[in-house]
């Protein structure tokens, strides 16, 4: 088993089981890429066993803090099982469900996704690529499923040094699926949609908008980054007469609309709109329109810290023209999925945009992912998503 030294006063980070180490935090050592190595403070203390990655600035990613722990292939068994065990005691009111989030499953880079008979996963980091063979035939025998789609896609796996891969693993035929979400039915493309191919974490958020439309009587709704419509449908069950999807993606949209006849609403009371989010917000301002409840669920304007001043001052843009849209007592739904961007600091760029826009608001609730996305408590960067529910005063 190689070894690798963590420069003095580095090793804190591990000692509070912290998963990651930067390259600049190693003394000495090497390994191969993926390889799992035995890592030491200083003074010769053992800290974790990780997977080493040669080519990425996050060096080292921790399997586990139990010196008398093996890394083999009976480990993954046992954290994919932990992992599932924990989805099963979940309330998760649909078929679809995110079975295995990386840090917080102690499976650093491995996502898996099951959408209804279907599991989806994507290995981005080189620990969990080296691991691959043993993990995909674990997560069958876990699963009893028999259909496994690769979205190894994700940019990240460059930064491993590791080579984009999509494809079927196990299985063949349609990557189309059909799943159901609360009341609701929805389809994807495990091959061709956003992430694994749908975004769960914001399952109940759905939910959550679709009871916040009905409660305050909302008629008027705009979904801004609306992708395949799914706030869109939730503002239909809770009884909008009128709901507006704008997106930059036309078979996106074109989806959305096939959402709304698939959960039977009527098609006339959808609007689906092919455009740039700012300037149709901007056009909407100009003709004087007012709506009773805006979402604003955008990409990630910053991955990292390094980013967040720029988009800080995107998201307060955004934030600033849909506070101005919104009628007197309606709704904003605003959320950043940006890594770089803090909850506390996102509640001050909106609470810049509501100065800008002369409006202020009550904050309702503060939402995140759902729980099958968990985040535990020594892993902070898990809470990537981060949401306002804002009653304009």
């Amino acid at each position: 088993m190689k070894k690798i030294v963590i420069r003095s006063g580095k090793e804190r980070s591990l000692e509070r089981r912290h998963p990651w180490v930067f390259e600049s935090s190693i003394a000495r050592g090497a390994a191969d890429s993926g390889e799992t190595v035995r890592v030491e403070s200083s003074e010769g203390q053992f800290l974790c066993w990780a997977a080493f990655s040669p080519q990425s600035q996050i060096r080292l990613r921790a399997w586990s803090f139990d010196e008398a722990e093996r890394i083999d292939s009976a480990f993954f068994a046992r954290r994919i099982a932990r992992a599932l065990a924990l989805r099963a005691r979940l309330p998760v009111a649909s078929d679809s469900i995110r079975l295995i989030h990386g840090e917080a499953d102690g499976l650093p880079g491995l996502v898996v996704d099951r959408y209804a008979d279907t599991l989806v996963a994507q290995f981005l980091s080189s620990g969990v690529e080296r691991w691959k063979a043993q993990i995909i035939e674990h997560l069958m025998a876990a699963t009893g499923l028999s259909r496994l789609y690769e979205r190894s896609d994700a940019q990240v796996r460059e930064l491993e040094g590791l080579a984009l891969q999509t494809g079927w693993l196990r299985g063949e035929g349609s990557t189309a699926v059909t799943i159901s979400e609360h009341q609701w039915r929805l389809t994807l493309d495990v091959a061709e949609g956003h992430k694994t191919g749908y975004y769960l974490d914001q399952r109940d958020n759905r939910k959550r908008f679709a009871d916040a439309v009905q409660h305050y009587g909302c008629k008027t709704v705009l979904n801004c980054y609306s992708y395949t419509g799914g706030f869109s449908v939730g503002a239909l069950a809770g009884g909008a007469e009128q709901v507006i999807s704008v997106d930059s993606s036309g078979p996106a949209l074109a989806r959305a609309q096939a959402h709304v006849a698939l959960n039977g609403f009527d098609p006339a009371r959808h609007q689906a709109l092919d455009a740039d989010v700012n300037a149709t917000l901007r056009g909407f301002l100009k003709e004087g329109r007012q709506f009773d409840a805006i979402v604003l669920d955008p990409p990630k304007f910053a991955p990292t810290a390094a980013h967040a001043e720029r988009a800080a001052r995107a998201y307060k843009d955004i934030n600033r023209l849909a506070l101005r849209l919104l009628a007197p007592g309606g709704l904003l739904f605003t959320f950043s999925c940006s890594g770089g961007i803090s909850p506390d600091l996102f509640h001050k760029i909106v609470a810049g945009a509501g100065l800008d826009a002369q409006v202020d608001g009550f904050i309702l609730e503060r939402v995140g992912a759902t729980p099958d996305h968990p985040q535990t408590i020594c892993f902070p960067e898990g809470e990537y998503l981060k949401g306002l529910l804002i009653l304009k005063s």
